[in-house]
């Protein structure tokens, strides 16, 4: 049963599912957008939203602390979260992400969509 569990399972084990999900986000914060599968997407969109609502309460230690802990690969995913992403959305009460579906892939007809920051 799934009862209140917020995540989506993928497929995946879980060890997998966090190391997938935490590169997609670097990938999202690093290149801007983002191009998977639509389950993915969704699931990329949560960590990311929560990652942005960290970041802009300031760069304190403890703030940086916790962002490292979830994504813990790429320091310069880090310093661009802080010092460029979040800025830009401080006065927005949420929604920094947007989803563009982009229909269905050939090979085995998965729905794709397009993970990017809203301006």
């Amino acid at each position: 049963m799934l009862h209140q569990n917020s995540l989506k399972k993928l497929n995946l084990a879980a060890p997998h599912r966090r190391a997938l999900l935490r590169n997609q986000v670097i990938s999202l914060i690093l290149n801007g957008s983002l191009t998977t599968t639509k389950a993915r997407a969704k699931e990329v969109k949560k960590i990311a939203e929560k990652l942005v609502t960290l970041a802009r309460d300031g760069n304190t230690f403890n703030n940086r602390r916790r962002a490292k802990a979830m994504l813990p690969y790429k320091e310069e995913a880090l310093v661009k979260l802080f010092m460029e992403i979040a800025p830009r959305y401080v006065t927005r009460p949420g929604g920094y992400t947007r989803i563009y579906l982009l229909g269905k892939r050939m090979s085995d007809t998965a729905e794709m969509a397009r993970l990017e920051w809203v301006m």
